[in-house]
Order: structure tokens, then sequence, then C-alpha cells
């Protein structure tokens, strides 16, 4: 595992610190913030009913129209009320919120930074009605975006010839570890989950991918960012 910012340097972890540099980045690529929204936006059929776990600055969320999120960071949740998100602060996996209460769930890439997976989709699955649905989203550790956030972590900087323009601030990836695909869909299959539904974006080359909009399609065989709806039965 590689080390976080705040194992490596002592201090606080990048998403406090550093929160405004997390929608700055996403400016800088705005085609790949479109296409992830669309992927998102795929699976979310009921916004006024659904809590977005670790919903960040609350950008995603603004877009999608869900109005309450769970955030750890007083850093990006300032962010996200200020785009109008009821934020509470609390952790994926000790949700501040009553059994049964929303009709959907969404995990933003979560899961990529959370200690405990298996309860933080727990918690999403105690947290749901029956019938609900949870929406995760992830970069899968087999694709190339994860092998260059990888690579660029160790050595300390982007190569470049094979990163984007406007690389991820490094003290954002060395803050997580990817799920792959099979971690994702064992996990909400053993929590409980049914009927999963995947969708897939970010099909080029990274250096590549804020070319232009990608729409979400079928599948999870390509894509850089994967997308998986599951039912609480």
């Amino acid at each position: 595992m590689i080390p976080s910012e705040k194992e490596r340097k002592g201090g606080t972890p990048a998403f406090e610190d550093d929160a405004e540099a997390f929608d700055a980045w996403f400016a800088d690529n705005a085609n790949v913030f479109e296409s992830e929204l669309l992927a998102e936006k795929h699976f979310i059929t009921d916004p006024e009913n659904t809590l977005s776990i670790g919903c960040g600055s609350g950008l995603f969320e603004a877009r999608l129209g869900i109005p309450r999120g769970v955030e750890p960071s007083e850093g990006m949740a300032a962010l996200a009320r200020r785009r109008g998100v009821d934020v509470t602060i609390g952790t994926a996996e000790n949700v501040p919120c009553e059994d049964e209460r929303f009709n959907g769930v969404l995990m933003g890439t979560i899961l990529s930074y959370v200690k405990d997976r298996r309860k933080a989709v727990g918690e999403a699955y105690r947290i749901l009605r029956h019938g609900g649905h949870i929406v995760v989203s992830f970069l899968p550790r087999e694709g190339s975006y994860a092998l260059l956030y990888d690579l660029a972590a160790m050595k300390g900087k982007f190569d470049p010839e094979t990163a984007p323009e406007h690389p991820y601030p490094i003290e954002f990836i060395e803050e997580g570890t990817w799920c792959s695909t099979r971690e994702v869909t064992d996990l909400l299959n053993d929590a409980g989950f049914v009927d999963l539904e995947y969708v897939q974006t970010l099909t080029r080359h990274p250096k590549y991918t804020n070319d232009s909009v990608e729409e979400p399609a079928k599948g999870y065989d390509r894509g850089d960012y994967i997308v998986v709806r599951g039912r609480k039965p």
C-alpha cells in the first residue's frame, strides 16, 4: 500500500488542506468531469431521496440534484455547502443516519479512500429502504488510470509523455488505494445487493480522455471509470 500524505508527512490529509485543488483539477479537466457525471447520472433515478456518502466538494451532487451528503473532511464539506448540499460530517463506515431512510445511496469513488470497505458497503445497505439502490463509482485497479497514478506516486512526479496535460494532484493519489472491479462486485454481493448493472466511461488512454465527453457504455471491460448499481431486495 502506498503511504498516505498524512502518514508520509505527519500532517492533515490532502482532502482537508488542499480541498480547493480538487475542484481546480476538475475545472482543468472539464470533459473528464462531464464523462464521469454522465456515467453516475445514468443510474441516479431518485436524486431527491439519495444520500451521497463521501460527497467531497459537492461538485457532482450539485449537478445530479442530490441534496444531502456525508463527508469526513471539513474542508471538502465547506465547499459542498457553498453548492447547496446539506452535509453532515461523518465517515462511510459510520454513517450518521437511521436505518432504511433513503431510496438511493451514491458512493462516488469513496471506496478508494475508506479504511474498511466491507463496513462502508454494509452501512449503505443499512440506510437504504428495501427496493432502494446503491450506486458506486470507482477507478478500477486493473485500469490505465490506476497504473498511471501508482507509478506517479512511486516516482513523485508524472511522466509528461504519458500523463494528461493537467494530471490529478499526487497528494490526492497518495490518500487512496484502488478497488478492482471484482472486489467491488464481491463487496456488493456479500452485503446482499442484487441485480448488479455496470456502465463504463473514460475508455481512451488517460493522456487523451479530456479531449471530448464520452457517453457511458454498458459493461466494465475497457473503461477507466466504472459505475455499478445494485438493488436492496
